[in-house]
This record gives C-alpha cells, structure tokens and sequence, in this order.
C-alpha cells in the first residue's frame, strides 16, 4: 500500500523496489492510494500496472489515505498490508526483515521507523 501526493517521479522507484516474492507470501499485489495529486501520480501508477488503485479528487490527508487503503486491501482479502510512502523514503528490501514476525506467528502487528537509530 503506496498513499502518494504529487510523487510522480519517486513512484516508479517504490514499486520497482517492492519484492516481488517473499518466502510464505503466496501473492503480492500494489496499492496506490493518489491523495488528489496535481502531478502525474496517478498516471504513473497506471503505467507501473499496479494491482489496485485508489483516486482521491481532492487532497484528504495521509490519515484517509491510509484508511482507504487499509479498507480496500481488507475486502480484496488482504491478510499482510505493508504500507511504505511514495517519496521513496523507506527501504523496501527490508519488507522481508519487517514482516517476519508476522510469517513466524509471532506478532499480528509490526511497525517499523526508518529513523528507530535516533531515537
């Protein structure tokens, strides 16, 4: 799950860096949620073929965006969502390291913080 405003050109890096498999994970699907961007996102998610996208009219904020997303990946039976911004900011080759708590039956919940060493 990808909640995007105006990243057009950080967009193709996130979802190309997205794996493509996991280990345990028998399918892996994309979601783009365009928060009412002014740029190109929501064609440059089209171009990607991302499995699923969400289109926001107007900007409604990262809180909805979210919820959106978390709505829509739940009815399309979604038991793992991921969720990494659009600016590219989050290692995507970690989404392994992150979820295997989950794989191993021992979190429901993981949350991770790309900046966890600063704190």
């Amino acid at each position: 799950m990808v909640p995007c405003y105006n990243e057009a050109k950080t967009l193709p890096l996130v979802i190309k860096s997205i794996p493509k498999k996991i280990p345990g994970i028998a399918k892996i699907e994309t979601l783009v949620i365009d928060d009412g961007s002014t740029d190109r996102t929501f064609q440059a998610a089209r171009k990607l073929k991302v499995n699923h996208i969400i289109r926001h009219i107007n900007n409604k904020g990262l809180a909805r965006s979210f919820a959106d997303g978390l709505e829509l990946a739940l009815a399309k039976g979604a038991d793992i969502i991921v969720s990494t911004d659009g600016d590219n900011q989050y290692p995507q080759k970690d989404i392994l390291k992150l979820i295997r708590p989950i794989l191993q039956n021992k979190a429901k919940i993981v949350i991770a913080d790309r900046q966890t060493d600063k704190i």
